[in-house]
Formats: structure tokens, sequence, C-alpha cells
């Protein structure tokens, strides 16, 4: 793949405007999934966090909009997508290192590495489960080329002793990741996601901790929009989320016990 020309790019608002992305207007283009997986991360300033797949660097950039000083490195396999990535740090004053190389075969210095934070929102499709798209960007970003499993695994190399991973990905994909978690790692919580009171839930954020041993957690789930449908032509998500996606609050994860 090509760069991007600048007319082949939009800029948009993220966190009440607080941080501004360019992404391309035709291609993959970040929604409220990795907003609300940077919000769910508890890192703190000094920590060290790596994103798999970070594309155009919405998920990472959100979560140094919110949390300061973090030492920030992303993976991108698609290069035109390494070059927004680095520009779009760039623009918002985030020191972001852009790594340009497939997850299940990264370079040997970052084989050598390990964070205290992971994150990652994989391609949510198995490959041959949705209508390909034409757009390069978005069939690599929404179709699996690499197993879910080998995911999961990169994380959890990577990860420091006590490290956390946090995921974003679809409801149906769960027993997939519990799967890979076993023998990886522990402490595993699932907040589910469900777009309305009484809807099933379409997206959930696992967290994983390395080293963990807490019993496995399944959240209530967590509401995103008010009322049981779409009545007006504006914004109607509950208040938390909205203060997420508009004010960078972070996530409101349940207390462990």
């Amino acid at each position: 793949m090509t760069g991007f020309s600048d007319t082949e790019l939009t800029r948009n608002a993220f966190l009440g405007g607080r941080l501004k992305l360019w992404q391309p207007r035709d291609g993959y283009r970040a929604g409220v999934d990795p907003v609300l997986l940077a919000a769910s991360v508890p890192a703190r300033a000094g920590q060290t966090v790596l994103e798999l797949g970070c594309g155009a660097g919405a998920a990472i950039l959100c979560l140094a909009t919110r949390v300061p000083d973090l030492v920030l490195t992303g993976v991108e396999l698609q290069p035109a997508y390494v070059d927004l990535a680095r520009r779009n740090a760039a623009e918002n004053d985030a020191a972001l290192e852009v790594i340009g190389a497939d997850l299940s075969a990264l370079p040997a210095e970052m084989r050598q590495r390990q964070f205290d934070h992971v994150i990652a929102n994989p391609p949510y499709y198995r490959p041959g489960a949705h209508s390909p798209a034409n757009d390069e960007g978005r069939r690599t970003a929404l179709g699996e080329q690499t197993p879910l499993d080998t995911w999961i695994d990169m994380a959890a190399r990577r990860l420091a002793p006590r490290g956390y991973l946090h995921m974003i990905q679809r409801a149906d994909r769960l027993p997939d990741m519990l799967a890979a978690c076993t023998g990886r790692l522990g402490s595993v919580e699932v907040l589910p996601l469900a777009p309305r009171a009484g809807r099933a839930c379409d997206l959930l954020i696992l967290r994983a901790r390395k080293g963990g041993r807490a019993a496995f957690r399944l959240h209530a789930p967590v509401i995103l929009h008010a009322g049981d449908r779409h009545q007006r032509d504006e914004d109607d998500y509950h208040t938390a989320v909205s203060a997420v996606l508009r004010q960078g609050a972070p996530m409101p994860w349940p207390e462990t016990r």
C-alpha cells in the first residue's frame, strides 16, 4: 500500500477535540471502539505501553491524551498506516514509536522488550465471515489474517511480569480469547458492552494479567446508549460513556473484590 495524499484524508476530533487524527477518507476509520479500549487501561505516568496493530494510532493516542508521560510503542503491518500513525503522533505532540512489522514476526530488538501494558483491537471477523471490503486497509483491519491466538500469544510474550493485556473484540470471539489466555495469562476479566438495555452484547473488553492468579470474572455489561431505541439525530450515550468519549474519562471498570 502506498502512502495517503492529503486529499485522501480527513482530520477528525476525538475526546471532545483534545485529540485530532488524520484518517483515510475511504479506508479503515476508527470509531468508538479504540476510544473505549484506551479508556479501560489503568496506566500510570512513566509506564510502558505497546499497541499491536495500531493503525493510524487512535487507541494508543487516546490513552496518551488521558495519561501523560507514558512510553508509547505501536506495531503496524501496513506501511501507509505506519506513516499516518507517526504523523498523528507528531501533530498531537505524542512521543510514539511506530514499528512497521508483522506482529507474528517482530524484529529481534522488539522481541527483547517488555511492557507494562499491551493493548489491541484485532480484526473482528474470521476469514470468510464477512463481505470483503474493496479498500485494502479496511480488509486488513476487519478481516482476520493472523489468528487471534497469535495476537494473544504475542501480547503475553511482550508483557512484563504482572503486566496487563486489554483487548476489544466481538462477543462471539470470547471462547477463542479465553482458550488463547489459558497457560499464558491469568486474572481474566471480561467487560461486555451492550448497545442498549435488554440488547445482546456485541462487543467486549478482555483484561488479563501476566502471572495473575485471580478467578475469572464476567462483569455486568456497560450499557452504551440510553433508551430502547435511537429517537433523535444526536448522541444518546449514557453519561458515564459520554464522559469517556467526549472528555477522556477512564472507563468505569467494576471493582475487583
